[in-house]
């Protein structure tokens, strides 16, 4: 249990379950008319209330205690930063249904199946799920998750309407990096600028109907003879992903899967299934299983052509010819790279690689993937790399390429000229957090809010108690 991804795990914290709704709370606060005789209720229990939302002290320890499992450091957190915390969190969520930036329960419980998916997953069976979470049964962890994620996707479109639209100008980054001091600015660790030229070998064209055919027989034997899709992708399906469940997804529009992928889904009826299509991964038949509003389960079987070795010989082939070009003069990397390059993403900015993060040019070595920075550790600036072999983790074909390291910057504080990306960023985030800071402010105003007594000597970040 202890390999559980912490990635994985830690969504359980982003919100607390508490379900009373403001309404009641509401009725049962102290009043003070003194005089009234009817029965108060005891609000030991209650936190705070923000809206429509409670906090539970529960909800507090709750949360304290599973960021303790989880392994995270609770040194710096304290309690009534957590509370801090979780009221923002409702703040953002009850706002945005009174802007009417709603989720569908479709999309919530497709973010919640797909969560479990990938609990069950890593940990082997529901049951160890739920031993994990403490939960009796699963329509209970499905009813808890629904909340938490109900809560925490409103909270997320709210602050991303809140910035949605704000930029900075140059002038204003300008501005920005003026107004630190020259012995306050911030230290970027050293980086890389990484060029590829990369090689796709391919199936014959044989193959790849041989494949198509296979998908044939399976879909007819589904449909003529009762077979079952769910044995039919254990056996033969190539997806890594999905195999073992039979070949299931549940997915949405908002999914990540590949537009051809989500295409050819969405455009089937219950019960149906697809004709073999292409994506980048192979080919693939789909059976819906059920439809639920926006929402489809369905099972697929992804069957991958084989790339013959002589494939594979001739992209190296042609990769070591490339380098010696480039090496004897006749291109220059960048000239190659558009010219040979099988990769569209890269070959018309010369092999550039762009950081996934931010796409900058730039990849800090202590932040770099583990896989490219094994690839370009050893290489000197200028240097080609022999062929590098790269394996689809995904279950894609393989792909050849040649690197080469095209900049290399050293550890060194912010330069306005070398790191205007960096810079723009950091301004860019600096106007989002007033521009955050802001709203919150305005909204605490506006919003009914109440902080058991308890809790009011807190030193908010936020004027929650209305001072």
């Amino acid at each position: 249990m202890e390999k559980m991804s912490k990635k994985v795990a830690i969504f359980f914290l982003l919100a607390s379950l508490g379900t009373l709704s403001a309404q009641d709370i509401a009725e049962a606060l102290p009043e003070k008319d003194t005089t009234r005789t009817t029965k108060r209720i005891k609000l030991d229990g209650i936190a705070a209330v923000i809206g429509d939302y409670v906090i539970l002290e529960s909800d507090i320890d709750k949360t304290l205690i599973d960021l303790k499992s989880q392994g995270a450091s609770t040194q710096d957190i304290t309690r009534c930063g957590l509370l801090g915390k979780l009221m923002e969190d409702r703040l953002y969520a009850h706002q945005a249904v009174q802007d009417s930036l709603l989720v569908s329960d479709d999309q919530v419980n497709a973010q919640s199946d797909r969560q479990i998916q990938q609990l069950v997953a890593q940990v082997g069976s529901m049951e160890k799920v739920l031993k994990f979470y403490k939960k009796p049964d699963i329509e209970t962890f499905r009813t808890e998750l629904f909340e938490i994620n109900k809560l925490r996707m409103l909270s997320e479109k709210m602050q991303s309407k809140i910035v949605e639209e704000i930029e900075v100008t140059p002038e204003e980054v300008r501005q920005f990096f003026s107004k630190i001091p020259e012995d306050e600015r911030p230290l970027f660790g050293a980086e890389l600028e990484i060029a590829q030229i990369v090689k796709q070998p391919t199936a014959p064209e044989e193959e790849k109907q041989r494949v198509i055919d296979r998908l044939k027989q399976i879909k007819q034997d589904v449909e003529d003879n009762d077979a079952s899709f769910n044995v039919k992708a254990i056996l033969y399906s190539q997806d890594p992903g999905s195999k073992s469940k039979g070949g299931f997804y549940s997915m949405t529009r908002e999914t990540p899967f590949v537009k051809e992928f989500k295409d050819v889904a969405f455009s089937l009826q219950e019960g149906e299934i697809s004709e073999p299509f292409e994506t980048d991964f192979g080919y693939h038949i789909i059976y819906i299983e059920k439809i639920r509003g926006q929402e489809v389960d369905l099972r697929h079987i992804l069957l991958i052509p084989e790339i013959p070795q002589s494939a594979i010989d001739k992209a190296v082939k042609e990769l070591d010819s490339i380098r010696e070009q480039v090496l004897d003069g006749k291109y220059t990397f960048a000239e190659a790279a558009l010219n040979f390059s099988d990769e569209k993403e890269t070959k018309f900015d010369g092999g550039l690689l762009r950081n996934p993060i931010n796409f900058d040019s730039r990849f800090e070595l202590t932040k770099m993937d583990p896989t490219l920075y094994n690839q370009v550790r050893n290489l000197k600036d200028g240097e080609i790399s022999r062929p590098i072999r790269e394996d689809d983790p995904r279950g894609g074909a393989p792909k050849f390429k040649i690197m080469k390291i095209s900049n290399r910057f050293d550890e060194h504080k912010a330069d306005f000229a070398k790191d205007y990306l960096k810079i723009q960023e950091l301004a860019l985030r600096e106007k989002q957090f007033k521009a955050i800071k802001e709203w919150m402010d305005d909204h605490i105003d506006d919003t009914y809010i109440h902080v058991n007594t308890d809790n009011r000597d807190c030193n908010f970040a936020n004027n929650w108690v209305k001072e």
